[in-house]
């Protein structure tokens, strides 16, 4: 990454950072009291993280076993933390891809595999939370507009998982012979690196084939971890809430939890730019005092994104790193060549 990009990084966490004070401030002078949670919150939500983390590697593990690609439950550990310290220091997330590509090209996959496996593993995270939107729609039905909101934010990862199947399908059955297009000139791809795209498509395309084949059984696997690890995620808030505010309802929480960590992943600033803090605000001012609110925002964060940044950066940081400054031939010449796929 550049000097300019690590700039608007620093400043961005420098807002979100400031935003967090604010109310950690506001909140101190109001009642007198720091934001501290009792040591077993900690250990509760420290538990809930390393359970998350676990349910994350194996749904990548499970999803690759599914199509028959060796990948090694510490390998997919390392591409998930990975990813998340891209997404940590890039805009909209955008470094998460690159990275987990870099870290599973490592891992020894061919670029086909990659990326199927990457699509396997976001389609059953779509179909998880559509599960467990749907159950909780069910429990909570009278929440109202939150619902409505929540089942928008779904609908928005709809879209896009769907539009990315029909990029893919479009390239692997129109753009897998010939020169580079200007889109893909304009990209950075050079001939060479064209026609490893044009390699990785054909294999891709064999290799999509070849999911009427993919294990059931495994594909439940990963589909179960995926709900794990979304539960997880969601458990966090209430966790710390509960822990200094146990009268707090829970729907609120699991309501508004999923729809600002899933909401706040288009935010096109590293980090989130204080959107994060201040959507949290906006959704908990009526319904938490000022200190639960400013002590709950802080842990919140801390166990939710700080802390996977850290273990991000120590488990792949100058992998990540590189794949954010290399080009996009560089990148594909990480990944070992498919067998090649018999033109259809």
């Amino acid at each position: 990454m550049s000097r300019r990009r690590w700039l608007i990084v620093v400043l961005s966490f420098a807002v979100a950072l400031g935003v967090s004070a604010y109310l950690v401030w506001s909140g101190w002078t109001k009642h007198g009291a720091p934001p501290l949670l009792p040591w077993w919150a900690h250990v509760a939500v420290l538990g809930l993280v390393g359970v998350e983390i676990l349910a994350r590697g194996l749904k990548l593990h499970w999803s690759a076993a599914a199509i028959r690609v060796k990948l090694r439950l510490g390998s997919a550990i390392r591409v998930i933390l990975g990813g998340d310290f891209a997404a940590a220091i890039t805009p909209g997330r955008s470094g998460a891809e690159p990275a987990r590509f870099v870290v599973l090209a490592e891992a020894g996959l061919p670029a086909a595999s990659i990326i199927l496996v990457l699509f396997i593993e976001l389609f059953l995270e779509l179909v998880s939370l559509v599960l467990i939107v749907g159950a909780m729609a069910v429990v909570f039905r009278g929440a109202g507009g939150v619902i409505g909101l929540m089942v928008g934010v779904i609908g928005a990862w709809m879209v896009l998982v769907g539009a990315a199947a029909v990029i893919g399908w479009y390239l692997s059955h129109r753009n897998t012979r010939g020169k580079p297009p200007e889109w893909a000139r304009k990209l950075g791809f050079k001939a060479g690196a064209w026609r490893r795209v044009q390699h990785a498509m054909r294999a891709l395309r064999a290799s999509v084939a070849s999911l009427r084949q993919a294990r059931p059984l495994a594909l439940v696997a990963a589909t179960i971890a995926s709900a794990v690890h979304v539960a997880m995620r969601l458990s966090v808030l209430v966790v710390i809430v509960q822990s200094v505010a146990p009268e707090t309802a829970l729907a609120p929480l699991l309501l508004w939890s999923l729809v600002i960590m899933y909401g706040s992943s288009i935010a096109p600033a590293p980090g989130g730019g204080g959107a994060v803090e201040f959507s949290f605000k906006l959704a908990f001012a009526s319904l938490l005092a000022a200190d639960v609110l400013a002590g709950s925002l802080i842990w919140w964060r801390v166990y939710t994104f700080y802390l996977y940044m850290l273990l991000g950066a120590l488990a792949a940081g100058s992998t990540v790193l590189r794949a954010l400054r290399e080009r996009p031939e560089e990148l594909l010449a990480e990944a070992p060549d498919a067998p090649e796929a018999e033109p259809a």
